[in-house]
């Protein structure tokens, strides 16, 4: 085994020093708090001391199958060597665990579990990677308070803190126009009028409504059927001055919520057609649709495609029909958009909440202690 010591001014640092030049295969086998510098004693800076180990010669893995490890060649070595006499006993649990486990950094029990909540959620690599460098930060700065409790707020925050720079909750307040993208099956329709149904009811506004949805008739019947409801007028538009004419009809209108068709987002033809019929400017705020339900690489092939169009915010969809919310969490880091909405049921208006970093962190971890 390949053993070096690394020393950095935090346990991030460290873990990318140790990465950098052992790989990602490393064992942290120990690691401490140090203080270097000062002056008789004073103004010494604390720092992270790192001891990792890598196999340089690993066994073969037959596919499918944890490779076999021959523990007490292992220890062997260590012993010939004489520099790790102290952290016997732990290398053995660390071998163990590699032989059980894909390549990677082995982490303490509560960390690992705190790992494979990540990766069952369907979170990123990247972003697991930066969830448990904060996780490892904290497991060597707080000795005393390793509980599988405290781990577990500790991952909470660290997700939370990740999310803290993007915009949340509704901002369609400040704008007339209100736009929905997306491509189809996503609720577009019904988010919409959830989104009318409470500018009536709780803020008193007047609404109209503009469909661009000309491909399906039943598109076109549901949402006159909500304008109905609402005693709102209602528009249909088939190309850009279509959408002029409305707006002029509509001008009496505190916001006029506008639908739009959703077709195969992968026909680079659906965007162009978009911005042909629409018009985007200061008056306007545009949400693109995307469900929870979906694969992060369709979600992120949807949003590279809509990308195109001046996007406000994100609205995510049927956070009821599935437990895993990675993908929500990638999508909203990769945009850097945020969120204005998250909906759970086919309720109009009540199914919908205005989404907040709090909210997405509950449905990443649960109410549970693992």
């Amino acid at each position: 085994m390949k053993v070096k010591k690394f020393v950095a001014p935090s346990m991030n640092e460290a873990m990318k020093m140790v990465r950098a030049e052992l790989g990602r295969d490393a064992v942290i086998l120990h690691s401490k708090v140090i203080h270097t510098g000062g002056f008789f004693g004073l103004f010494a800076k604390k720092k992270i001391e790192v001891l990792a180990g890598v196999d340089p010669d690993p066994l073969p893995r037959s596919p499918g199958a944890a490779a076999p490890v021959d523990l007490s060649s292992a220890v062997r070595q260590e012993e010939t060597s004489g520099s790790l006499a102290g952290e016997l006993q732990e290398v053995k649990t660390l071998i163990r665990q590699l032989a059980s486990r894909p390549p990677s950094l082995v982490y303490p029990p509560p960390l690992a579990e705190a790992e494979r909540r990540l990766v069952r959620q369907g979170m990123a690599e990247r972003y697991v990677r930066e969830v448990m460098d904060r996780l490892l930060e904290r497991w060597y700065a707080d000795k005393g308070g390793r509980s599988a409790v405290a781990v577990a707020g500790w991952a909470k925050a660290a997700v939370r803190g990740m999310l803290s720079p993007l915009p949340f909750a509704e901002a369609a307040k400040r704008k007339r126009y209100v736009i929905l993208l997306g491509p189809t099956g996503v609720g577009k329709t019904t988010t919409l009028a959830k989104m009318a149904g409470r500018a009536v009811l709780e803020q008193g506004k007047k609404v109209g409504f503009i469909t661009t949805d000309t491909y399906r008739i039943a598109a076109i019947d549901q949402l006159k059927t909500y304008a109905n409801i609402l005693q709102a007028p209602f528009a249909v538009c088939y190309n850009v001055d279509d959408f002029r004419t409305a707006k002029r009809n509509l001008a009496d209108c505190d916001l006029v919520f506008v639908d739009t068709a959703g077709r195969n987002f992968r026909n680079p033809q659906y965007v162009v057609e978009l911005q042909q019929t629409l018009e985007f400017d200061s008056e306007t705020e545009t949400f693109l649709v995307l469900a929870a339900t979906g694969k992060y690489e369709d979600m992120k092939a949807v949003y590279d495609r809509f990308s195109r169009l001046p996007l406000d915010r994100l609205i995510i969809t049927k956070l009821d029909e599935t437990d895993s919310y990675g993908a929500v969490f990638n999508l909203l880091l990769d945009s850097r958009l945020g969120a204005a909405y998250f909906t759970n049921g086919q309720n109009v208006p009540d199914d919908m909440t205005e989404a907040s970093a709090d909210r997405l962190v509950h449905l990443l971890f649960g109410a549970e202690r693992w």
